[in-house]
């Protein structure tokens, strides 16, 4: 049966703030929902690359997401980079109600409407999610998400355009309103 299938309540879909919950999650229990598939990795890295299975590709079965670490060649650090980008995903693609004021998460830092937060900062997908959820919740209009969340236009624009996963869904988000896409000036 489907993931999706209603029919059996063993593999139903959780609710989107379900989903979201994961971003907080410790990375062994994210695992317990994934299907773990290590491979070799081509390209450059020497011999020892093409001889062990380091690359490490992750389907998260309650969203389908799949995504992969393959850049080093140690197999730990490639599960670990695919656990990051799977949080970056379900970031990107799960859409929850916004509520306001905005309530930012610890480490991030707002100075003068500017938002600034490292990627290395474990709430940094959470902080992917809110953008999004307020620019769907806008409409696609930049201008207004940024007034609800508090920052000024430029640096939300700014700050879509560091990833560009986030970007490419900023557009689908403004294209599905019937606007134009984001320039990347």
């Amino acid at each position: 049966m489907s993931r999706g299938d209603s029919t059996n309540p063993q593999r139903r879909t959780p609710a989107p703030a379900q989903l979201r919950d994961r971003l907080g999650w410790s990375d062994e229990k994210l695992l317990e929902e994934c299907d773990i598939h290590t491979y070799r990795a081509s390209g450059p890295g020497g011999q020892k690359r093409n001889k062990t299975s380091s690359a490490v590709r992750l389907r998260h079965r309650a969203t389908g997401l799949t995504t992969i670490g393959e850049e080093s060649r140690s197999q730990h650090v490639n599960k670990s980079r695919a656990l990051r980008r799977l949080r970056e995903a379900i970031a990107i693609h799960v859409r929850l109600p916004t509520t306001t004021p905005v309530s930012w998460p610890p480490g991030v830092q707002m100075h003068q409407g500017r938002l600034t937060v490292s990627e290395r900062n474990p709430e940094y997908c959470t902080v992917l999610a809110m953008v999004l959820d307020m620019l769907e919740a806008e409409d696609g209009r930049v201008a207004q998400a940024a007034a609800k969340l508090q920052v000024s236009t430029s640096s939300l624009t700014r700050f879509l355009r560091t990833n560009k996963l986030v970007w490419a869904e900023a557009n689908r988000i403004r294209e599905t309103m019937g606007l134009p896409p984001l320039r990347a000036d």
